[in-house]
C-alpha cells in the first residue's frame, strides 16, 4: 500500500495513450486521492467496475478503493492526495462529518461533480495548483493547502447531494453516525434492519423511525431505499455488470426481486429500459 510523507501532496502526471497500469495489480493507497483530468480520456477501473473518464472530470479515490487507469489517449492528471488526518484538522462551520461524506465516493465512482456551476471553479483551482507547482514563491505551501481545501469542500458538497435533503447543519451527531452505518452496510440487508440499527446506536426500536424522520425529514426506510436506488443507477449507467450481478451485490434474492424494487421507486420503469435510456 502506497503512503506519503506529508499530509497533503499535489502531483502532475502525464500518461501516454494505451497505457494500462494494472501490470502490478490494482493500486491501493493509505490516503484519499482526487484525480482531475486536465486532458485525455480513458477508463478508471475501481473496485471491479469500469468508469469512463474525460477532460474536466474529478474523481475521488478513498483509502478503501482498489483502482487502475487505462488511458485511451495521452492523459494529463493533477493528483491531489491527503490523509484522513488532514480532513479531521479542517474546521468547517457548515459541513458535518466531512470525512464520512468523502468516504461515500467509493460507492459512487466516476466523476463526482454533479453541480454544473462547480466545473469552472474546479478548473480554476486546478490551474492555480499547477501554477503553485511551478512557482516556488513565499507562502506557496500555504496557498496550496487553501486550494486543496477548497477542492475538498467542493467535492464534499457534490457528494452531499446523497444525504437526506432536509438534514440540518446542526443535526444530532448520532444521526450522522446512523447514516454512515447505512452507507457502509448498504450491500448487507441484514445490517439495515431497524432492530439492528436501533441496537447498534442505543435507540428504542419503536422510537427510531420517528427520531430519524424528525432529524432528516424523511423516513429511515425511504432513505435506505433511495440510497440503494442511487447506487443501482450508477451501476446501470457506468458499469457493464449484468442485472443479476447487481441484484447479488445488493443482497436481492434474484433479478426479478431487484426489478420489482426498482420499478416501485422509479414510477414503473424497468432496470433494462432505464439503462438503455440513460446510455442513449
Amino acid at each position: 500500500m502506497e503512503s506519503m510523507h506529508r499530509s497533503v501532496e499535489v502531483v502532475y502526471k502525464k500518461v501516454p495513450g494505451y497505457n494500462d497500469d494494472r501490470a502490478s495489480g490494482d493500486l491501493h493507497f493509505a490516503f484519499f486521492q482526487m484525480a482531475y483530468v486536465i486532458s485525455g480520456k480513458g477508463i478508471l477501473g475501481i473496485n471491479g467496475h469500469r468508469m469512463p473518464y474525460q477532460k474536466g472530470n474529478l474523481m475521488l479515490l478513498t483509502p478503501n478503493d482498489r483502482h487502475h487507469f487505462t488511458t485511451e489517449t495521452d492523459t494529463e492528471f493533477l493528483l491531489i492526495r491527503f490523509y484522513s488526518s488532514h480532513i479531521k484538522e479542517y474546521r468547517s462551520k457548515t459541513i458535518d462529518h466531512m470525512e464520512c461524506l468523502l468516504y461515500y465516493a467509493s460507492h459512487l465512482s466516476g466523476c463526482i461533480l454533479r453541480n454544473p456551476a462547480d466545473f469552472p471553479l474546479v478548473d480554476a483551482l486546478v490551474s492555480s495548483l499547477l501554477h503553485s507547482l511551478n512557482y516556488e514563491g513565499i507562502y506557496n505551501e500555504d496557498l496550496t493547502i487553501h486550494f486543496v481545501n477548497a477542492l475538498i469542500v467542493i467535492a464534499a458538497r457534490n457528494i452531499a447531494s446523497i444525504k437526506p435533503v432536509d438534514i440540518s447543519t446542526n443535526t444530532d451527531k448520532r444521526i450522522l453516525e446512523i447514516i454512515n452505518h447505512i452507507q457502509t452496510h448498504i450491500f448487507n440487508p441484514s445490517k439495515l434492519r431497524s432492530s439492528v440499527i436501533a441496537g447498534r446506536f442505543g435507540v428504542s426500536g419503536s422510537y427510531l423511525g420517528a427520531y430519524f424522520k424528525e432529524q432528516c425529514g424523511e423516513t429511515l426506510q425511504h432513505f435506505i431505499a433511495m440510497y440503494k436506488i442511487r447506487l443501482i443507477e450508477h451501476r446501470l449507467q457506468f458499469s457493464d455488470q449484468r442485472i443479476n450481478e447487481i441484484a447479488h451485490e445488493f443482497g436481492f434474492a434474484d433479478e426479478s426481486h431487484l426489478n420489482k424494487f426498482f420499478k416501485k421507486h422509479k414510477d414503473g420503469v424497468t432496470l433494462t429500459s432505464w439503462r438503455k435510456g440513460i446510455r442513449n
